[in-house]
């Protein structure tokens, strides 16, 4: 099954092996950490800000990737979603799936939220197709938004807002909770 857990102590050294990792960086449109205790600060943060939630991606129990809320206390009620899922096993089995569903419920019902929001990079079609999926709508295109690795990268913005999720979770829970993906 896999399932959101809210961060503990010991998640910090393995968010900060897997975002070490090529295959979870080049996804990533912020820098790279310059140290270990800059990541360890940026996690702190993550679990004391009053303006960001942080869950751990379970499958099995076992840690699997990392779901984000920020911008929390905007009074627009809504926030950025950042997600990425670090174990290699985890890719492919929906796992990203689930945990974008799991994580929606708690944006609109537990949060209150009124819009999810986030950009990914123009050419990751893996997340661009997850979270279409999950109900998120294109909402633009940003030219050369993000310099990654010097390098000028293009990102598509992605919505949702609370009323199309409420239309949309009942068939996207069943559907996983009949996969075996999700508990009832």
């Amino acid at each position: 099954m896999i399932d959101l857990r809210d961060l503990r102590d010991e998640d910090e050294g393995v968010l900060f092996q897997w975002r070490s990792e090529p295959e979870v960086d080049r996804w990533m449109s912020d820098a790279a950490f310059p140290s270990r205790e800059a990541h360890a600060a940026w996690f702190e943060g993550l679990r004391t800000d009053p303006d960001k939630r942080g869950w751990l991606i379970t499958r099995g129990g076992a840690p699997s990737g990392l779901l984000t809320l920020t911008g929390l206390l905007s009074h627009h009620r809504r926030a950025e979603w950042n997600w990425f899922l670090g174990s290699a096993e985890a890719r492919g089995r929906g796992v990203g799936r689930a945990a974008q569903v799991l994580g929606l419920d708690r944006a609109f019902g537990e949060l209150g939220l009124h819009k999810v929001f986030a950009e990914v990079m123009a050419d990751n079609d893996a997340a661009l197709k997850a979270q279409a999926a999950s109900g998120f709508r294109r909402e633009g295109y940003l030219r050369g938004h993000v310099l990654k690795n010097g390098m000028a990268r293009d990102v598509v913005l992605l919505g949702i807002l609370a009323e199309e999720w409420s239309g949309l979770r009942d068939a996207a829970r069943r559907g996983l909770t009949e996969a075996h993906l999700i508990a009832a």
